[in-house]
């Protein structure tokens, strides 16, 4: 089975003509991300990141797997003051372009970038957190689910990409990040300690309430 868009390019590019533009530096991020094949959330997701905060009013977010911080910006944007995101990745170099990009956005004292493998940062984290986005890698998403509830404050929210993962979540396997993904969505849906929902906006991302 080829890859599926999960949603018609043609409504992609509709919805995303309705926005009015940010600020000039997620441009420049979605640039690089193109010229450098990372993989992004895109305007679209990140837009629908930052009403969850507009609405939810964390304090603290973590983010498994941030790269040069391009989702964890979009989070940012409706941050109050002396809340924060945690970004985490395993390459200086990306904490470097974060810190650049939260400066230039005027969100920089928002952020919070540690350098390793965030399972390990969140499992040895002495903090809870009010909101918790996963995107690391695929195989190693079944991982989360527990430490997430773990480290969530009640009412916290886990918000999980790429749940659909252009439709090969209907071959039933095949890689491991495929069956990482397959795993995870049935722990996360049948785990009474979240009510979960997957909004098939993009590649899927799955909105994750603690109960």
């Amino acid at each position: 089975m080829d890859k599926i868009d999960i949603t018609d390019s043609r409504i992609e590019n509709y919805i995303h003509s309705l926005y009015p533009r940010v600020h000039e530096v997620f441009y420049e991020m979605e640039k690089r991300a193109e010229e450098t094949d990372i993989k992004i959330v895109g305007p679209l997701v990140g837009r629908f990141l930052s009403q969850i905060c507009l609405l939810q009013k964390p304090q603290s977010v973590f983010e498994m797997g941030s790269g040069f911080g391009y989702s964890a910006l979009w989070f940012s944007l409706f941050l109050k003051a002396g809340a924060a995101v945690t970004c985490t990745d395993h390459l200086e170099e990306n904490g470097e372009a974060a810190r650049e990009y939260f400066t230039r956005a005027g969100q920089i004292r928002k952020l919070r970038f540690i350098r390793g493998d965030a399972l390990d940062i969140l499992e040895n984290s002495d903090c809870k957190f009010d909101m918790i986005f996963n995107d690391i890698d695929k195989e190693d998403y079944p991982r989360v689910i527990g430490l997430a509830r773990e480290k969530l404050n009640s009412g916290g929210i886990l918000i999980t990409d790429n749940v659909l993962w252009g439709g090969r979540v209907l071959r039933g396997g095949g890689s491991e990040s495929t069956e990482g993904v397959l795993e995870f969505n049935e722990i996360l849906f049948s785990d009474p300690g979240f009510f979960s929902t997957v909004i098939p906006l993009r590649d899927g991302v799955a909105l994750s309430v603690k109960v």
